[in-house]
């Protein structure tokens, strides 16, 4: 990772209703298609590898604002199912067949989406540090969040009007300041958080990122918050491609038994837990997960990412070495 490059040409696509959606490709240019689901909040220049580190990797990846965030119109309304027919969007008008997709936290629920929605296009899909659906069944959907959060989904269940006002003020405050988003979110971060977001560069790519998501209002905030509470519009057993769940122990913006339920729903999903991982972990995570999502070997591996055994560490042989 690396905050000093050049930005990206900005792609405009527009969907079947009208609306744009704003699209930023970086890498391989002929490389294995890899959509990037951002956070919430997030943009598409959100923390991602370098495009030299993607171009060795073979990986074109390509990442865009969610409705209401950066440049991308809203959607009021929408629902996390709404992700497919904007990927299926992008998709066709950089004309790709066939992709796979990875979600990071707010964007691991929209990447669930395109799995099972988009099942005969997704050859992969990555969920890192998810939330499972509002509804699910047996899951004490609270326990081990932070306040913080919990405040937030709590006020869209009793009042979605109050909400959106205390979100609107915190839009326009991380617009003006985001590094106040991060010391907001500091008291709730574990340890190992607390190093990834006081890495100087990672920490300019993600208030870059703040800065970006927020600079349009608060629309895309509060309808990424109010679509995670209600019904997210498909089954996740109906997902047919391979899934990779990945969570760390420490996390409590989405607590890991989240992402242990998922694991239980979706037929063809691998779960991995890193201990003493937290939220921002699944920042590291991501150029493995790139990795894993090409199907890359691990001798192509290596030439990327130095070390004879840093596929082992990370993902359990019997399912990754292919």
């Amino acid at each position: 990772m690396a905050s000093a490059q050049l930005s990206p040409p900005l792609v405009v696509v527009t969907t079947r209703d009208g609306r744009r959606l704003a699209v930023e490709v970086t890498g391989a240019p002929d490389g294995l298609p890899v959509f990037l689901l951002h956070g919430t909040p997030g943009s598409r220049s959100g923390p991602k590898p370098r495009g030299i580190v993607l171009y060795r990797m073979g990986i074109r990846l390509i990442s865009y604002d969610r409705p209401g965030y950066g440049d991308s119109d809203r959607h009021e309304g929408r629902s996390v199912a709404d992700v497919a027919g904007d990927i299926e969007a992008i998709a066709d008008h950089l004309n790709l067949d066939r992709f796979a997709v990875v979600g990071r936290s707010g964007g691991g629920p929209h990447a669930l989406a395109c799995a099972a929605l988009l099942s005969d296009r997704v050859t992969r899909a990555a969920a890192l540090v998810s939330i499972a659906p509002a509804d699910a069944p047996d899951l004490d959907w609270h326990h081990g969040m932070t306040h913080l959060n919990v405040n937030e989904y709590r006020s869209v269940d009793a009042s979605g009007t109050a909400y959106a006002a205390e979100l609107a003020a915190r839009t326009e405050e991380t617009h003006n300041k985001p590094e106040s988003l991060v010391d907001h979110l500091r008291p709730a971060l574990c340890e190992r958080d607390h190093r990834v977001v006081d890495d100087i560069a990672m920490r300019k790519l993600l208030t870059a990122s703040y800065r970006e998501a927020t600079r349009s209002g608060p629309g895309g905030w509060i309808d990424d918050v109010t679509a995670f509470r209600k019904s997210w519009g498909f089954e996740l057993s109906t997902i047919r491609p391979p899934v990779l769940l990945w969570h760390g122990d420490a996390d409590t913006f989405s607590p890991l038994q989240h992402t242990r339920w998922l694991a239980k729903q979706i037929p063809s999903a691998k779960l991995l837990v890193k201990e003493g991982a937290g939220h921002f972990a699944a920042v590291e995570i991501l150029p493995l997960t790139l990795m894993w999502l090409s199907g890359v070997r691990q001798a192509a591996a290596d030439d990327v990412l130095p070390g004879p055994d840093w596929m082992a560490e990370a993902f359990p042989s019997e399912w990754v070495r292919i």
